[in-house]
């Protein structure tokens, strides 16, 4: 590393849930700054989700994060001009990270009317273990799961 770590800034809860995590996603699902229009997106998808499932929407998202977070992932390494795909541990703050930005791009990508019902959806999905975004956990693990055999280029 050449410079000094950028210093990491705290995130105020959300108003409604009191959350850091919920406060994250909201971030997340933002464009282009529009921080209220994308909490209306995250809450009426919380009011969808409570409305379908019947439980607290907010441990229903909890699950979800959880079951979209990867353990494992690929990194590349060039080892004496191949390179290869170095299967390491994620971390934390990474894991929080591509769940959040899993959750988000594979809602945006579903096919019903509005984006609070795509995300109630694969929120929902996601929480039964089910859906584009685990889907992609699952393969990012298989991947790491191929590449064991290189694990000891780990640095």
């Amino acid at each position: 590393m050449r410079r000094r770590k950028a210093p990491e800034r705290k995130v105020l809860p959300d108003p409604k849930y009191h959350s850091e995590l919920v406060s994250k996603f909201i971030n997340g699902l933002m464009l282009k700054g529009k921080r209220s229009k994308a909490e209306k997106i995250f809450y009426s998808a919380m009011d969808l989700v409570e409305a379908k499932m019947k439980k607290d929407p907010l441990e229903v998202f909890q699950k979800a994060m959880e079951n979209v977070s990867p353990m494992l992932e690929v990194r590349s390494r060039r080892v004496g001009g191949a390179t290869y795909q170095v299967p390491v541990e994620v971390r934390d703050k990474r894991r929080r990270s591509l769940a959040i930005r899993w959750l988000v791009t594979y809602s945006r990508n579903r096919s019903e009317a509005t984006m609070a019902e795509r995300l109630a959806n694969e929120i929902m999905a996601a929480s039964k273990g089910e859906g584009s975004a685990v889907k992609k956990r699952e393969d990012t693990h298989k991947m790491a799961e191929a590449n064991k055999a290189f694990a000891h280029f780990r640095w």
